[in-house]
């Protein structure tokens, strides 16, 4: 099932609404297979704006929860399925975010134009400096890789305009002088990279 927009925020909230009543009760395990519900079990999500997160690097999931936990980063089903979590369940949850395979890169319909257009951007703005030349990530920098398209929009498009923030505050920088037609022919190139 593919959902989308309000729905998909509907699906999340309703999944997670039991951590902002029994989170003290649920036990790791469980709260555990709430993320897998959303970002799915084999590294790869169906569920639209929710960000893939297979093979992401384990000090950069480690980070984002620390954020989210700590309220430094807002997303509600996010802060709710943090709360309450020990340092040691995070790094615990990063370390198991990071074992599951990378997400398949998109492969119907792709355009070869598109693509180079995307590649030379990546390139021009050094996208594969930090995020690697197979935009694996390491470290503190996320995997691009195969990520959600609309994921990768969104975010970009959030870096740009600030309304995104935390320690990556390179990205407004780097993003400053790019339209917003380049944002998505980036996101295009990212999301179908091998």
């Amino acid at each position: 099932m593919h959902l989308t927009g309000a729905a998909a925020w509907l699906a999340v909230f309703a999944l997670l609404l039991p951590f902002s009543t029994l989170a003290a009760a649920q036990s790791f395990e469980d709260r555990l297979r709430a993320c897998w519900a959303c970002h799915g079990e084999n590294g790869r999500s169906q569920v639209a704006d929710v960000p893939s997160l297979g093979a992401q690097p384990a000090l950069y999931t480690l980070i984002q929860l620390v954020m989210f936990r700590d309220k430094l980063r807002v997303s509600t089903p996010m802060n709710e399925a943090t709360r309450g979590l020990q340092d040691a369940e995070l790094r615990k949850t990063a370390d198991l975010t990071a074992a599951l395979p990378p997400p398949e890169p998109v492969t119907e319909a792709v355009d070869a134009e598109r693509m180079a257009r995307g590649r030379d951007l990546a390139v021009k703005y050094r996208c594969n400096f930090c995020h690697q030349a197979d935009f694996a990530g390491y470290n503190n920098v996320p995997r691009l890789a195969g990520q959600r398209e609309d994921y990768l929009l969104n975010t970009l498009r959030s870096y740009k305009d600030n309304s995104r923030y935390g320690y990556e505050a390179q990205m407004s920088e780097v993003l400053y002088s790019l339209q917003d037609n380049d944002l998505v022919e980036l996101a295009y190139f990212l999301a179908r990279v091998r």
